[in-house]
């Protein structure tokens, strides 16, 4: 491997989203549009995972900070992709979860200003991240079949 391949393969951000599935929908949130990156996009609840921390507690931490909702989250994770974030490379970690209550209301940090329960398809339609998009299908994939 070239040095600078090392290089940059070292500076990746490793990053996790949850689809959270209720009812044959999932929650997606839309970023601010103060924010740096991505303003405007449609996404499942996402973030970076901190140094020396697990993804799946990642997952479970940015559960409550983006949305208020306390989930339970498959520990095994859909799928992986790689994306690039304002200029940084990231691998996405990816899991699917449900709500641990029935009655969950969603409460949207600053980093998003609004939220849609949706099929996959309506995700399709709403959200510019090719990867996301098909990680949420799989993630409905595997819900059906288990």
């Amino acid at each position: 491997m070239e040095t600078e391949e090392r290089v940059s393969a070292a500076n990746h951000v490793v990053a996790v989203a949850v689809v959270l599935i209720d009812h044959g929908r999932l929650l997606a949130l839309r970023r601010s549009a103060h924010r740096e990156a991505g303003a405007g996009l449609w996404e499942a609840f996402s973030g970076r995972v901190d140094p020396g921390e697990e993804p799946l507690a990642a997952a479970y931490r940015e559960a409550l900070e983006e949305t208020g909702i306390e989930v339970e989250i498959d520990p095994r994770p859909v799928t992986s992709y790689a994306a690039t974030r304002a200029g940084v490379p990231m691998i996405v970690i990816v899991y699917r979860a449900v709500a641990k209550s029935v009655s969950a209301k969603v409460i949207l940090s600053d980093e998003h200003d609004a939220f849609a329960w949706l099929t996959p398809d309506e995700f399709a339609e709403r959200s510019q991240i090719g990867p996301l998009v098909q990680a949420v299908r799989t993630a409905f994939d595997i819900s059906e079949t288990t």
